[in-house]
């Protein structure tokens, strides 16, 4: 027979990175995550507080959602961001930016510049583009030869790098709302995980299994469990206020597209009226007969 797939219902990963997945024992999910991602065991260092987070933290804009040091000394952003966003590029390029300046201090050499790699999931279709997964880096490439400019021999030794993209911030964007739920790979059962909040029982990624276990909302402890609905009725009351302006918006849009017609339907006629006068007026007719046959005055006649 074969085996029976089962779906299991677990807390939303933005809610598990907010709340849940800073103790170290929990380490193992995001690692997961991120090894899927980036194609390479990731280990964890500790979780860090970003000091654009300490100086405002009424600013929800500025704040990211995970800073993470990982054993190779480089930060891991992860912002989730259900909003639209037209200007989300800059977002992602200010957040790095501002993490350089971070972690940088005065009298270090620039060498110290820490490699910053920028995870962001996002439920909406922010550009054009097919895919449901990019990834962005820096490359210099020549404008006459068209070779990719690499480290000379001396620097690969100093920054313990192979290649010049490595020394520059990374961008990956997941945009989960465009993945058709067909999974082939590792970092697929994530991504259906982020867009479902369900993981099936055959998965077998890289922290799955952990975030099985420790995100299951039956198992939840009470406390947890009544935060985490609060989080959802937060959501679904910001998801109902921004369907409402949108409603408002779209209404107000056909509102003024009518009058506007109305208006300008209103317009066409009187200058119609206005040009079968002149020409009524040309052919030697009297003013009586043209405001009868036109509707117009005879004062707006005269003035013709």
């Amino acid at each position: 027979m074969p085996k029976t797939v089962k779906r299991i219902k677990l807390v939303s990963f933005d809610f598990a990175i907010k709340y849940l997945l800073r103790n170290k024992s929990n380490f193992v999910i995001v690692e997961g995550f991120l090894s899927e991602l980036l194609k390479k065991n990731v280990k964890i260092h500790q979780f860090l507080e970003s000091e654009s987070n300490k100086i405002s933290l009424e600013d929800k804009s500025n704040r990211v959602d995970i800073l993470a040091e990982l054993d190779s000394r480089e930060l891991v952003i992860i912002e989730i961001q259900n909003k639209d966003e037209l200007d989300y590029f800059y977002r992602m390029l200010y957040g790095t930016s501002k993490l350089i300046t971070e972690h940088i201090y005065k009298g270090d050499a620039y060498s110290k510049v820490k490699k910053i790699i920028s995870i962001n999931i996002i439920y909406f279709e922010l550009g054009q583009g097919k895919d449901y997964i990019y990834h962005g880096k820096t490359k210099f490439t020549g404008m006459r030869l068209k070779d990719t400019l690499q480290l000379s021999a001396v620097q690969k030794r100093t920054f313990l790098k192979r290649h010049v993209h490595e020394l520059y911030p990374e961008y990956y964007l997941l945009m989960v709302n465009k993945f058709d739920e067909k999974t082939k790979d590792g970092l697929d059962e994530w991504i259906y995980f982020l867009k479902t909040d369900e993981v099936i029982s055959t998965f077998r990624a890289k922290g799955i299994k952990e975030a099985k276990k420790e995100l299951d909302i039956l198992k939840l402890p009470e406390k947890e469990r009544k935060e985490y609905e609060k989080h959802i009725e937060e959501l679904r009351f910001r998801a109902s206020v921004a369907h409402t302006e949108q409603i408002k918006l779209e209404f107000a849009k056909e509102q003024g597209i009518k009058e506007g017609l109305e208006k300008g339907l209103e317009k066409g006629i009187k200058e119609g009226k206005l040009e079968t006068a002149k020409k009524m007026k040309e052919e030697g007719l009297s003013i009586e007969m043209i405001a009868r046959y036109t509707g117009l005055s005879e004062e707006e006649i005269h003035n013709l």
